[in-house]
C-alpha cells in the first residue's frame, strides 16, 4: 500500500530547528524562517556539535551574509509561490520590498551564486506547485493559472511544457495511470 503525503518544508524545518536548539539547551529566539538569534555566544564546541546535529536532517548553517541573502531570496520566492493568497504586485517588487534591497542587486547576487536567474527559479517553483495542484486539489487549469498569477492557461501550459517536457494534461494522465497501476498492483499482490 502506498500513501501520498503533503508537507510544508518551512514548518518542518522550523520544528526541527526549534527541537534541536532546545535539545542543546541553547538560549535563542527564532526570527524569520531560517534565522536564529542566540542570547549567549556559542562556544566552538557547541557550534560544531549543533552543526553536525542539523546536518543529519540536511540542514546546514550558512556562513556568509551573501549565502544567507540568497537563501532568503529562495525562501521568499517559495513562500510567495506556495502561499494561498494571490499577490497583486510583481514578484520582483515583492522580493525587493521583503528583503529591503534593490531587485537589481538581489538578481545579480542570486545569479552569481546559483547560476540561474530569479525569474527561472520562480518558474520552477510555480511549475512544482502546479504539479501539486494538478495531482491533489482537483483544480482546473484555468483555476491553477489564476492562482499562480499567469496571464492565461496557454502561458501556464507553455511554461509547464518548457520546464517538464510534457503538457499539464499529459502530466495528469501519467499520474492517473500511475495511481491506477498501483491499485491493480496491490490487488494482484492480495490475490497471491
Amino acid at each position: 500500500m502506498k500513501m501520498y503525503v503533503k508537507f510544508d518544508f518551512n514548518t518542518l524545518c522550523q520544528r526541527i530547528l526549534d527541537e534541536k536548539l532546545k535539545q542543546h539547551g541553547l538560549k535563542y529566539r527564532l526570527l524569520n524562517f531560517g534565522e536564529v538569534e542566540f542570547y549567549e555566544a556559542l562556544t566552538q564546541n557547541q557550534h560544531e556539535e549543533f552543526k553536525k546535529n542539523l546536518e543529519e536532517y540536511g540542514i546546514e548553517i550558512i556562513q556568509s551574509q551573501k549565502d544567507a541573502l540568497v537563501q532568503k531570496i529562495k525562501d521568499t520566492i517559495v513562500k510567495l509561490v506556495f502561499s494561498n493568497d494571490i499577490i497583486p504586485v510583481k514578484a520582483s517588487i515583492h522580493i525587493a520590498k521583503a528583503l529591503n534591497h534593490s531587485y537589481g542587486y538581489l538578481s545579480s547576487l542570486f545569479s552569481e551564486a546559483t547560476f540561474t536567474s530569479i525569474e527561472n527559479f520562480i518558474i520552477i517553483q510555480k511549475i512544482e506547485y502546479a504539479k501539486e495542484l494538478l495531482i491533489g486539489k482537483r483544480l482546473s487549469l484555468t483555476e491553477i493559472a489564476h492562482k499562480l498569477n499567469y496571464s492565461s492557461v496557454s502561458h501556464l501550459s507553455s511554461q509547464f511544457k518548457n520546464t517538464t517536457g510534457i503538457t499539464p494534461s499529459q502530466f495528469q494522465k501519467i499520474m492517473l495511470l500511475r495511481r491506477k497501476g498501483e491499485g491493480s498492483e496491490n490487488r494482484y499482490r492480495k490475490v497471491i
